[in-house]
């Protein structure tokens, strides 16, 4: 995947993506801080617990004294209740800090996103995006959970827990320091040896969700060709590759608990023989001193210390899988946008004049061939444009770069007199409206829709804007009228209504340039000839680029644009590429012969 602008997986190196990362902390902060405060104390009382239990049984229970049972039970249950209030706080604010961090980063993830020009998208398929804000951000946030509790609360229990028990038995406390190097190896290098297979298991998610996505997108591609089958196959080809690798993952780590089972009960009986001998030589012997109590405070030392290395294991392998989700999220925070301010930008856009100077542009800076090549087109303000050309003739493109949805690859384009570069992104693209290819509506009522052009406009101007767009009529038919709730994409709508919606939405916009890319290709001529006539009266000083697969629609522009493998073949009015471009000729000819064929059937 390529990364342009963007920092590199191999030059991510922890600290920097524990500093990318960190920045979405924010308000958190406070809680990350407070969680591990409370773990410490409620280790500490912990680890002094066995302790207090140690001089309870020897004074108390030994020796047969009832008011030390009462006041070591005492500070036992202080000591329990405090740890117990400890433990609770450390949970709330971990949970707190860590579904905060990952709100943040989330919304940090889509804010980026939102931020790319489509180079940026390009290089990101819409799987993997979905992949890296939901499953790699939940992952983070475990792992951070896991980091600000466990990873402290482990550590210092192992440690300290150590020294409490050199202080009762040096000899027997050296057990630990032969089982945990062996113990912590060995739970570490398994963690270690999935990490691959967990970088693949993400990538294999992506493809999972580009299969998602698109079957969604295309269901009624796939129901009409009778498909279901194969793309449940081609579904179940990728889950299966998923659940393999998982597979392959817990047979490594499913070693974990037999080894720490092995060092828990392998030390337990090491320890108790040492200790019954030290207990029983105590008899004889009283400089040996090990007492009952002390051998019960070793025992719950050796677990908590073996039980703590479990936990440092489990770490391990929370942080290495976490490790390949830093840096996925951390290659879309780091991705600087190829479309940016310049440090003093203009904020007003004059007119909708357009001029494009030697422009040529690759949507890949590493292409041989560029998508187009050495442009040069002026556009009076107010004028109306058609572009036509074949399929694959970059007339898309061309437009696309006007609002700067792409940056052109050399030559300059300007508008209003100015390079779109010197301008404030945000007030070119306000100057500037767009009827895509695609038409998309989202889910909302139609005026919700509708009000993307401009969300403080009246029912009034509502209402006028798709009546411009013959969106009216059809409108009222719906029980519920501008408020009828259109479903995600357009669904519940036909192809013709969808465009006329997307053109009202771009009227309400008032733009001073409107680029409508083959976008009545859903409707009929009539009311493609009242659309554009539309235009014309209503929208006059508005500079109108048309780009249409059908003559009819661009033949009465002030010019015409005939597009040819990303350059411009010709340029005039219809009667003059009628006598001087054979290639419009050609598509004005078989588009009025299939229509006078269409009449003689239809008599």
């Amino acid at each position: 995947m390529s990364t342009s602008g963007a920092v590199t997986i191999e030059e991510e190196r922890p600290k920097h993506l524990i500093r990318t990362l960190l920045k979405s902390l924010r308000e958190y902060k406070k809680d990350t801080i407070l969680a591990p405060t409370f773990v410490i104390v409620e280790s500490v009382l912990e680890i002094l617990i066995p302790t207090v239990m140690a001089s309870m049984i020897d004074q108390g229970v030994a020796g047969g004294s009832m008011p030390a049972i009462w006041k070591f039970g005492l500070i036992l249950l202080g000591c329990a209740v405090v740890s117990l209030f400890a433990g609770f706080m450390s949970g709330r604010y971990a949970a707190i800090a860590s579904a905060g961090f990952a709100k943040n980063l989330r919304h940090d993830l889509f804010e980026k996103v939102q931020s790319f020009s489509f180079t940026n998208i390009d290089h990101f398929s819409t799987g993997s995006i979905i992949t890296r804000i939901t499953t790699d951000v939940t992952n983070i946030q475990y792992a951070f959970q896991m980091c600000i509790r466990v990873a402290v609360r482990a550590p210092l229990m192992v440690v300290v827990a150590w020294l409490f028990s050199f202080r009762i038995s040096p000899s027997i406390s050296m057990i630990f320091l032969i089982i945990i190097p062996i113990l912590g190896v060995t739970l570490t290098g398994l963690a270690l040896s999935v990490n691959p297979v967990f970088e693949k298991v993400f990538h294999t998610y992506d493809h999972l969700n580009n299969i998602v996505d698109e079957n969604l997108q295309g269901i009624r591609v796939v129901k009409s060709y009778d498909r279901e089958e194969h793309e449940s196959r081609k579904f179940g080809r990728v889950s299966e590759r998923i659940y393999e690798y998982f597979c392959k993952a817990e047979h490594v780590l499913a070693f974990n608990w037999p080894i720490l089972n092995t060092c828990i009960y392998g030390a337990m009986l090491i320890i108790s023989w040492m200790g019954t001998k030290q207990i029983v030589g105590s008899h004889n012997n009283a400089a040996v001193g090990l007492t009952t109590g002390d051998l019960t405070a070793l025992v719950t030392y050796a677990m908590q210390i073996l039980m703590s290395l479990n936990m440092v294991s489990m770490i391990i392998v929370m942080v290495v899988i976490s490790r390949a989700d830093a840096e996925r999220i951390c290659q879309v925070l780091n991705e600087v946008s190829t479309v940016r301010d310049n440090a003093d930008p203009i904020m007003d856009v004059p007119d909708g004049s357009i001029t494009f100077n030697d422009v040529s542009f690759r949507y890949d800076v590493g292409s041989e061939r560029p998508v187009l090549d050495d442009i040069n087109l002026t556009i009076a303000s107010g004028s109306t444009i058609g572009i036509v050309g074949g399929t694959g003739s970059a007339k898309s493109s061309l437009v696309q770069l006007i609002p700067r949805l792409y940056d052109v690859s050399s030559g300059s384009l300007e508008v209003g007199g100015r390079d779109v570069r010197e301008y404030d992104l945000e007030t070119l693209r306000d100057a500037v409206a767009m009827v895509l290819q695609k038409n998309v509506l989202f889910a909302g009522t139609i005026a919700d829709n509708i009000r993307w052009g401009n969300p403080n406009a009246t029912d009034e101007d509502v209402r006028r804007v798709c009546k411009l767009a013959q969106a009216d009529g059809f409108i009222r038919e719906f029980p519920k009228g501008y408020d009828t709730y259109i479903e995600e994409g357009g669904s519940n709508v036909s192809g013709g209504q969808r465009q006329r919606l997307c053109i009202a939405r771009a009227l309400l916009k008032k733009p001073k340039i409107l680029i409508l890319d083959d976008s009545t290709s859903a409707v009929d001529t009539k009311t493609d000839r009242l659309i554009r006539g539309a235009f014309k009266t209503e929208i006059p000083d508005t500079t109108k680029i048309i780009i249409a697969q059908r003559v009819a629609s661009v033949q009465e522009s002030d010019e015409i644009i005939v597009m040819d493998g990303g350059r411009i073949l010709d340029r005039g009015t219809h009667d003059q590429l009628l006598q001087t471009c054979d290639e419009y000729r050609s598509i004005y000819q078989s588009q009025t012969k299939s229509q006078g064929e269409g009449s003689d059937d239809d008599e």
